[in-house]
């Protein structure tokens, strides 16, 4: 196991207020929660945390061959965010690969999990990586698997594989739209200069930005990370949010509510895999009614 040394995280609110830790997703920063999104749970009287993951944004990045990991020790930075933050137990609010750290939590120390809120995720245990892997590659998916992604999310990832690494900030930054607008979904109108702001920023702000990739490396380490069959030992309140336009994981919501006990789903008319100033409202009012103690 490699011990990042530093996670870069950054809290807003009282901290007498009721803690909510956002997680995001694989290969992500945590300035993809967005401000405004955070502005209103804080205004609710939440203490909103959220934090960069190893080798993404600010927090540090290693030499993969020198120093593996697996997603098990991604998980691990979860609880060092909440000692860092001197949180014995915190609200979990986690978007798509964020969401199997969040479940996976919920089940290994629950006690740590006041309520659980995931957005765009799939279920714990049924290898959504392997899913849009085989999906990407054409092979056939064995009977049981969960739904693949979209046609358009396919059919940009294998050309986005199969292209040369752009070079430059402007040729980066252009490519990383792209991917922004079909995760976007089809259900709501794409700003672009919004698109742009966000990923100049992200861009910036990244110590490495080809880092990333070794949550891919990762993932390809410990393939079985995932438990398999423990969703129904989840005791935290649980919401599920799902977008109506989803394109990398649909329906996945759903199977996710299925298998925890009393777990709520919510479904956002428009949104896709992304959280845009359109959806901020309804997620912000969910979460707060959701986290009420």
């Amino acid at each position: 196991m490699h011990e990042t040394k530093n996670i870069w995280s950054e809290e807003f609110g009282a901290t007498t207020d009721a803690p909510i830790l956002l997680i995001m997703g694989s290969m992500s920063q945590g300035v993809l929660w967005p401000e405004e999104f955070i502005g209103r749970l804080v205004a609710g009287g939440r203490r909103v945390i959220r934090y960069d993951h190893r080798d993404t944004g600010m927090s540090d990045t290693v030499d993969f061959a020198e120093s593996p990991y697996t997603w098990d020790d991604i998980k691990d930075d979860v609880y060092r965010v909440l000692d860092a933050h001197g949180l014995r137990s915190a609200h979990l609010v986690c978007h798509s690969a964020g969401g199997l750290l969040g479940q996976y939590i919920a089940v290994e120390q629950p006690e740590r999990v006041r309520s659980l809120t995931v957005i765009g995720s799939s279920p714990l245990g049924g290898g959504e990586g392997q899913v849009i892997m085989r999906a990407l590659m054409g092979q056939p998916q064995p009977k049981g698997s969960l739904p693949e992604p979209e046609p358009e999310f396919v059919d940009f990832y294998r050309a986005l594989i199969a292209a040369p690494q752009p070079e430059g900030r402007r040729a980066r930054i252009d490519s990383m739209i792209a991917e922004q607008r079909v995760l976007h979904g089809t259900g709501l109108p794409f700003d672009e200069d919004a698109a742009r702001r966000l990923q100049e920023r992200i861009y910036d702000r990244a110590r490495d930005l080809s880092a990333v990739a070794n949550h891919r490396l990762a993932a390809a380490a410990k393939p079985d990370f995932e438990p398999v069959g423990v969703l129904h030992q989840v005791k935290a309140p649980t919401l599920v949010i799902e977008g109506t336009h989803e394109p990398a994981k649909p329906g996945h919501g759903a199977l996710i509510a299925e298998q925890i006990p009393g777990a709520r789903l919510t479904t956002v008319t428009g949104m896709g895999h992304t959280l845009p100033p359109e959806v901020h409202e309804e997620l912000a009012f969910a979460v707060l009614a959701h986290t009420a103690e």
